[in-house]
């Protein structure tokens, strides 16, 4: 069945070719929706009749498409200087973004924001382009306008062609710092776009911990056994003996009321929030997110009449499995 809504939705594409397919302004709604069991694995394999969708509370009747659209995608990495353990590891990460996450016929952007936001590498397919760029990142400035950045990618995106799937990675803290743009006018337009913003956060607190190797007994022991002891200290180090850095701790401990815009967005798109320390678990966050948005459901529908300008919550759900977790975006606004 998947096969012929495939090509249903190919034919779509090529008779109306002016509609925007991943905006919400035009008339045809496009949830991306992710299925995982219990365990937090992706379910594959659903019949398209299995997904039910409710547009306020109102089931529509909906195609299922999984690979139609291409990805168009902008990463955005915070260069602040408490970012810089985090920036250390981001060197051979370009072709990641670029083969798992973009991958076929996608597209990649890259930006970077401290007390500005700088276009780095506009939408290109060359995995080079992206090493090269991701190997010259260094940080810079205090500040972290991390509204702004998504601002400056919602742009970006939205002059790209129409019939692409939009989205937007996130690589920085999960609150912001003096942006100019406020959250309710970025989470509009991100709805507006419907753009999936996925982050790969960390905190600036804890993060240059991750890097430092301490020895004890049994490394200096091993060490003697294949003739590499060099005359140092045997004196193990307790597990308490790392130094906190209390300044990163005070200013973090001053932003937590701010609004978690990491968590907000990334519910409000359906996406997802994964903390990495470590260079491996960088990577792997990112072979997560792949692994999501290429295997999640393609839900689309043409909206019921309604009031201009108003907020239609979505909802999804599977036919007889309510084990099963299901999370797409909240929602989307009707035409102005």
């Amino acid at each position: 069945m998947l096969p012929t809504m495939r090509l249903a939705a190919l034919c779509l594409l090529s008779v109306c070719a002016a509609w925007p397919q991943f905006r919400s302004t035009v008339q045809l709604v496009v949830a991306p929706v992710t299925v995982t069991d219990s365990k937090g694995n992706l379910v594959d394999g659903l019949d398209p009749s299995d997904l039910i969708l409710y547009d306020n509370n109102v089931r529509q009747r909906t195609q299922v498409d999984s690979e139609v659209y291409p990805i168009s995608l902008v990463v955005a990495v915070q260069t602040s200087k408490n970012a810089e353990h985090i920036l250390n590891k981001l060197g051979s990460s370009g072709i990641l973004f670029t083969q798992l996450l973009a991958a076929d016929q996608g597209e990649t952007a890259l930006l970077t924001y401290s007390d500005k936001v700088h276009r780095l590498v506009d939408f290109t397919k060359s995995p080079d382009d992206l090493i090269k760029a991701f190997k010259k990142i260094k940080a810079d400035g205090y500040a972290g306008v991390t509204l702004d950045a998504i601002n400056t990618a919602l742009d970006m995106l939205s002059h790209r062609p129409p019939g692409r799937r939009p989205i937007i990675c996130v690589i920085g803290e999960t609150r912001d710092r003096s942006s100019n743009i406020k959250i309710p006018d970025v989470v509009r337009e991100v709805e507006r776009q419907n753009v999936a913003v996925y982050w790969l956060t960390y905190s600036a607190f804890l993060s240059p911990y991750f890097d430092r190797k301490r020895k004890t007994y049994g490394d200096v022991e091993d060490e003697k056994d294949k003739g590499l002891d060099k005359g140092h200290d045997e004196t193990p180090v307790p597990d308490d003996s790392i130094p906190w850095d209390l300044l990163a701790g005070i200013t973090e401990l001053a932003r937590l009321p701010k609004a978690n815009i990491a968590n907000l967005l990334t519910r409000t798109t359906g996406a997802s929030s994964i903390n990495s320390f470590s260079k491996n678990q960088l990577e792997k966050a990112i072979h997560a997110i792949g692994d999501e948005v290429h295997r999640q459901y393609i839900l689309s529908f043409q909206p019921p009449v309604s009031t201009p300008g108003l907020f239609h919550k979505l909802r999804v759900e599977v036919r007889g499995r309510p084990e099963l977790h299901v999370k797409t975006r909240q929602g989307y606004w009707t035409i102005q």
